[in-house]
Formats: C-alpha cells, sequence, structure tokens
C-alpha cells in the first residue's frame, strides 16, 4: 500500500532502492517490482552502477498511483 501523503523528498535529490521505498510506504522489492514493469524508472549511477530514483520522478510514481 503506497502512502496517502505526498513523499518527503526533493526534486532534485537522488534516493536508492531503499529511500525510495521508505519514502512511498512500501517495501523495496515493491520498488524494484514497479521498476522492471517500467512504471518508475531509475537512473544508474556509473561509479557504483546502483539504480537511484531522481525525487521528481518518485512524486510522479506516486501521483500516478493515487
Amino acid at each position: 500500500m503506497i502512502t496517502p501523503t505526498c513523499p518527503n523528498v526533493e526534486v532534485d535529490g537522488y534516493y536508492s532502492i531503499t529511500s525510495t521505498a521508505a519514502a512511498l510506504g512500501m517495501h523495496r522489492n515493491s520498488i524494484l517490482n514497479y521498476t522492471t514493469r517500467g512504471l518508475l524508472k531509475p537512473e544508474f549511477r556509473p561509479e557504483t552502477a546502483r539504480k537511484v530514483y531522481q525525487g521528481k520522478e518518485i512524486i510522479r510514481f506516486w501521483r500516478s498511483r493515487l
């Protein structure tokens, strides 16, 4: 279940999968599932090769799920 209040994230900030899950009030596996389905779009940090989510993408996703 997604949080009913807007996530408290900075629009230009970057967040890990765990931080994104906490902001949206869901499990990290749900974040990975939405990413696989193309509903939540990550960016990749070339120095670590890890997925990160920009704050504006988190808010966009939250609004689309209401």
